[in-house]
Order: C-alpha cells, then sequence, then structure tokens
C-alpha cells in the first residue's frame, strides 16, 4: 500500500497538473527551412514563375517579383516549411525543371 503515498504530496492533485503543463512547454515547434530557387542561364523567367505559381501557391505578382530575386541576386525564397515539406517542394521543383528540359536548381536551408 506504500506505493501510491509515497510522494508526499499527491493528495494535492496539483503535481499531476504541474507534470501535464512542463509536458506542453518542452514541445517546440518543428524548424523550418527555407526553399531556395537559384539562377542559370537556361531556365525561363517564365518557367520560374510557372514553378512559384503551381508548386507553391504564389500569386502571379508575388511570383514575379521572387522570380527578379532570383534573377537579379542569384538566389531567391520560394518559401519557409517544415523539413519533410521543404524536401517534397525541392524534389517536385527538380523533377519539373528536369522534364522541361531546364536545370533549375532548388534547395533547402534552416530558417
Amino acid at each position: 500500500m506504500s506505493g501510491g503515498q509515497g510522494t508526499g504530496t499527491g493528495t494535492h492533485g496539483t503535481p499531476g497538473t504541474s507534470s501535464q503543463t512542463k509536458t506542453k512547454e518542452k514541445v517546440k515547434k518543428p524548424p523550418l527551412y527555407k526553399v531556395l530557387l537559384h539562377n542559370d542561364d537556361y531556365t525561363t523567367m517564365e518557367f520560374v514563375v510557372f514553378i512559384l505559381v503551381t508548386v507553391f501557391q504564389k500569386t502571379e505578382e508575388d511570383a514575379v517579383r521572387i522570380m527578379l530575386d532570383v534573377h537579379q541576386q542569384g538566389i531567391g525564397i520560394a518559401g519557409v516549411y517544415t523539413y519533410e515539406i521543404a524536401e517534397a517542394k525541392v524534389k517536385k521543383v527538380i523533377d519539373t525543371a528536369r522534364e522541361n528540359e531546364f536545370p533549375l536548381m532548388c534547395s533547402t536551408e534552416p530558417e
């Protein structure tokens, strides 16, 4: 019988609540990753806009702005996602680019 009463504070009920609160506080948001598009001399601006609209669900206006970042600065942020989603988007971009015979490169980096 002593197994259930050995804590000394078990009758108040608050240690269980405190433990649950600590558990909730330990849950962190997953780390986020930027999906980056890299400039090259062959992929057309129109195709980059197409990728941004279809893969990243950007508006035409946002897609053009990001495409210009890629063109002028050599790199542009297509979006920020959890690791699994970021990696899936990178694969989709590269696969779609290859299917359309473009060398467009796409990568991730921690935010």
